[in-house]
Order: structure tokens, then sequence, then C-alpha cells
């Protein structure tokens, strides 16, 4: 018996799935069941509406034209939705999982030692932290959170900047006491760096070895900071890196700190949809406390 014409928000949301991800086996793992599952409320939906939503290929599922004017709609009614769902109930505890994307060292290096702190004031929260060099999208719902280097580039987004951050050149004891002396700036373009891939670089703020050099290039280059942590440590060379890590690993050491820095800021951002969800307004503003209580180690000044 053919399904009554239209749409339910149970389908829609395998819809905005697919459509976010591309492919019924991510649709699946963002849904939390199975790709046969999502292929079979993508066809209830497009019989139910009488029109072909997707084109598929071997490459995956990309919008027709009918359902790129779907989606807005089935975006519309998720919006309606999550924010139904964020009016705070009187009596209610802080429950529930809260997504935070991040770069990964002030994922793995800041934030990750912190959150325990919250979630022992609230035992029904959960915290997942993505923390990777990457950008999030919000829209897609691909975290609840997201700390970034920049402003949003993305619409219906709520942000406030957290903080300035402090960079400069480090290198491990093992390195310096091997190598040419380093007495001005224009010293470090002779020493071999350890900086990030270039071609893969999720934000342009990353992009600052220009200022040891127009001609200075990384040797050992990773799209992860961390990475690039460990190999100066082992004695690779010279790296730029934000202050606020080096009290983690007290073997690097700063060179030149007075002649070369620089300035980054993070920036945090929320979906409209969800800032007034209790659980994930907790949590934003659980970062923001703890950025603000640490500025002396963004600045460099010192760990709190």
């Amino acid at each position: 018996m053919r399904r009554r014409a239209g749409a339910n928000w149970d389908d829609l949301r395998f819809f905005l799935a697919v459509a976010r991800t591309g492919t019924l086996t991510a649709a699946a793992q963002l849904t939390g069941t199975e790709h046969t599952t999502v292929a079979r409320r993508i066809q209830a939906l497009e019989e139910g509406l009488d029109r072909s939503l997707f084109h598929r290929s071997n490459l995956g599922y990309a919008l027709t034209e009918a359902g790129e004017g779907l989606l807005a709609t089935a975006e519309a009614m998720e919006s309606a939705f999550l924010s139904a769902s964020a009016a705070p109930k009187a009596g209610r505890t802080v429950s529930g999982t809260v997504r935070v994307g991040a770069p990964d060292a002030f994922g793995s290096v800041f934030l990750a030692p912190r959150t325990h702190r919250l979630t022992r004031q609230h035992p029904d929260l959960e915290i997942e932290i993505l923390a990777t060099a990457r950008i999030f999208s919000l829209s897609k719902r691909e975290a609840d959170i997201v700390i970034s280097l920049s402003s949003p580039q993305q619409a219906r987004v709520v942000t406030r900047r957290l903080t300035d951050y402090r960079l400069g050149v480090y290198a491990a004891p093992r390195y310096l006491a091997g190598a040419a002396p380093i007495r001005t700036v224009a010293d470090l373009g002779r020493h071999p760096f350890v900086g990030y891939i270039e071609d893969m670089l999720f934000a342009r703020e990353l992009n600052y070895l220009n200022v040891v050099g127009p001609d200075t290039v990384a040797r050992i280059r990773s799209t992860n900071l961390l990475a690039q942590v460990h190999a100066t440590l082992s004695g690779a060379g010279l790296c730029i890196l934000p202050a606020f890590i080096v009290p983690t690993y007290p073997g690097l050491v700063p060179v030149l700190p007075d002649a070369l820095a620089l300035t980054r800021a993070f920036h945090m951002h929320v979906h409209e949809d969800n800032r007034k969800a209790p659980h994930i307004r907790a949590v934003a503003a659980f970062i923001a406390r703890e950025v603000a209580a640490a500025q002396g180690l963004f600045s460099g000044a010192g760990a709190v």
C-alpha cells in the first residue's frame, strides 16, 4: 500500500543526515542506525513526496534540485525542534551530551584536563572533545560548540572572542646544545624548522613561518600540532608553538622570546538553535570561565 503523500520529521532526520554526510554509511553512523535503515527511510520519503531527492553514484549521494528545496524546510523544522527541546524546565538538572570541536592543542592540552570539574558538578552531563586540526560545521551538527581561530563563516551562529594567545619559537636543549648560536632573528633562517603541511592548513592563521623569513620552510611537517611538539622535543629543530602548552612540556626552551612573538585568538561558536539548551550553555560558560582564569597561561606569563 502506497504511503500517504508528505513527509514526517523522522524521515526528514535521515534526509538531513544523508544531505550532510553524502553517504548512507556516514549517515547511519550519524543517526546511530544501519545503512539499510537509512536507505529505507530515504526511499519512503521520496515515495511520499513523489520526487527524487538525491543523485546516486559511486561517489555517494548528491542533492537534486528537489532535494535542495527540501533542505531549507528540513533545517527549519530541525531548528524548531531543537529550540523547543532546549527550553529550560523548572527543576531540571543539567544533563545530556555536548560535543566540543577544538584545535588539537586547545582541546587536548587545555580543555581535556579541566572538564572533570564540570562533569563532577553535573553527574548527568557528558562531554565529547573532538581535538583535531579541522574546521567543524555547526550547521551540519558536527559539534555543539566549536573553538576556532577566526570569526564564524557560517550563518546563524552565536560567537564570542575567548582570548588572544601568544606564540613563540621553541626548541629542545639537546638541539640548541649542538646547533649554531642564535643571537638574532636573522640567525633563525639557518636552522631547520618543524611546522605545518602548508597545503593542508585548516586555518590561514596557522600560516606563520614567513615571520621568520620569506623562504623559511619546515623540513618536518605535520597537520597535528602535538606531533610537531614531540618532533621538537626529540631535537629535530625549531618550532613556532603556542605559549599555553609550554608548562605541559617543560622540555621546550624559548628562543629569542623578546625578539619574535606572534598573537592569535580563540573564538567560541554555538549554533543559534542551541544557545539556550541548558547543557550546551553550561559547557560554553565553563569554557569561557576557564579561559578567563588562565589569561597568564595564554599570554605566556605563566601557568595556572
